[in-house]
């Protein structure tokens, strides 16, 4: 194994250079670039945002997922909640640089305040709104027994990330809102998180989120067949968490930014983003053309509110409609070595944070060889070229934040130098681009 690992300590000071060059053994300051990679190799493109810059940050342990593919994935015995929790915390302080959770959270909250000029940390009574991935647990009807095999977000990962935020961030639960306006949450998953530490907490569905009529989500380049608007418990959110699942998808792939396509309502509830037209945008397989995701991206009321970016990465199968077995979720690029992925990935940065995702996603031959729409297609990562250089992007699109203000910049891109190592610009020492820090806890 030749990933880097970085202390637990370490701060934003890894991004400087002397600090940097002293952490890489001398063997690995040569970029050793994978000369076949699908995704062609470029400089950083965009500017990193967050408390450290185009950080992601990834934990990972094999304890956290104990299932030999009996019975159904979402299982709570499958998952060791403890591990869990360790991975949440520990992920949220070193995105932040710092060394406890509580701090972490506090250092988040003041960076995305002082980015819409405001001040201060988190405030008791401020709300925020969690956007879940729960496509797959009941896509076509309003079933909530949750009896499916498909991907949807993991509830051990949903009640960690809320107990993190009642206990350490003191948000109460009352003023935290689980949402996905077009899907159904299983009932075993709203008990399960929203009980002890966590009782009060909200979930808003297909069946009981309200649209507010005074936010419209307004496209740059869609002309829709319907008017879409945000929910209301988006707009009355002070504070968003972007919580998508790492997974391929039978367009390719599916991260933060396509996430939000449960967060609109228009005419059809259950199926929203198909009678808003969306889906033949991102089939096209083509670089330098509008993309819808940064509209979303960038919408005044998601991109700024969004605090933190999340992949629920315990188990990633290889597409979003099929029935999640060891086959099609057991990882074999390094480290994972045919085990489960087993872990969570953190930024503040939602071009940063897909970009990852689309190299492991496109690296991963379970994926690949079992994914026609993944395998061999550059294309996907189009949408992220478009929101790294949204300033003045390939397809010559003027990205507006649907409130009228043209979108300057929404974070940093590029691609890491091989499978084995994992390493962007920032892990070089560079000033600018990704820097992907690994928490062992294996």
């Amino acid at each position: 194994m030749a990933l880097i690992l970085f202390s637990p300590l370490q701060s934003c000071a890894s991004s400087d250079s002397k600090t940097a060059e002293t952490q890489l053994p001398q063997e690995n300051l040569n970029e050793n670039l994978d000369e076949n990679a699908v995704f062609p190799h470029h400089s950083p493109l965009g500017k990193g945002v967050g408390v450290c810059p185009g950080r992601v940050v990834w934990s990972w342990d094999r304890k956290s997922v104990d299932w030999d593919g009996n019975g159904y994935w979402w299982e709570l015995n499958h998952f060791n909640e403890a591990s869990v929790q360790r991975l949440t915390d520990d992920g949220i302080a070193r995105l932040a640089g710092m060394t406890d959770v509580r701090s972490g959270w506090q250092a988040l909250f003041t960076y995305n305040n002082s980015m819409r000029g405001r001040s201060g940390g988190y405030q008791a009574g401020q709300k925020i709104a969690i956007k879940a991935n729960i496509n797959g647990a009941a896509e076509y009807d309003d079933d909530t027994h949750g009896l499916s095999k498909d991907s949807y977000t993991n509830s051990v990962v949903l009640r960690c990330l809320l107990v993190s935020l009642v206990r350490e961030a003191g948000v109460a639960p009352q003023d935290i809102t689980v949402y996905d306006v077009t899907r159904i949450f299983p009932d075993y998953m709203q008990e399960f998180c929203s009980k002890g530490i966590t009782k009060g907490v909200q979930f808003m569905s297909r069946t009981n989120a309200e649209p507010d009529m005074d936010a419209p989500i307004v496209w740059s380049a869609h002309k829709s067949r319907v008017t879409n608007y945000l929910p209301v418990c988006v707009t009355e959110a002070d504070y968003l968490i972007n919580l998508a699942n790492l997974k391929g998808h039978n367009y390719g792939i599916t991260l933060c930014a396509k996430n939000h396509f449960g967060s609109f309502i228009n005419d059809y509830r259950m199926r929203a983003p198909q009678q808003a037209g969306l889906h033949g945008n991102l089939t096209q397989r083509k670089m330098s053309v509008y993309s819808v995701l940064v509209d979303l991206m960038g919408n005044y009321q998601l991109g700024p509110k969004t605090v933190l970016y999340m992949f629920d990465a315990l188990i990633c199968p290889s597409e979003n409609t099929v029935a999640i077995s060891p086959r099609n979720s057991l990882w074999q690029q390094p480290p994972f070595n045919g085990d489960y992925t087993c872990s969570l990935f953190f930024s503040q940065d939602p071009v940063a944070i897909d970009g990852v995702g689309a190299d492991f996603l496109m690296n991963e031959p379970t994926c690949t060889s079992l994914n026609s729409a993944l395998r061999g297609n550059a294309t996907v990562e189009n949408y992220i070229h478009e929101a790294a250089l949204v300033s003045a992007p390939p397809s010559r699109t003027i990205y507006k934040d649907g409130n009228g203000k043209t979108i300057d910049n929404l974070g940093v891109h590029e691609h890491w130098n091989n499978v084995r190592e994992k390493k962007y610009s920032r892990n070089f020492g560079k000033p600018e681009g990704i820097e992907l820090i690994l928490i062992d806890n294996n």
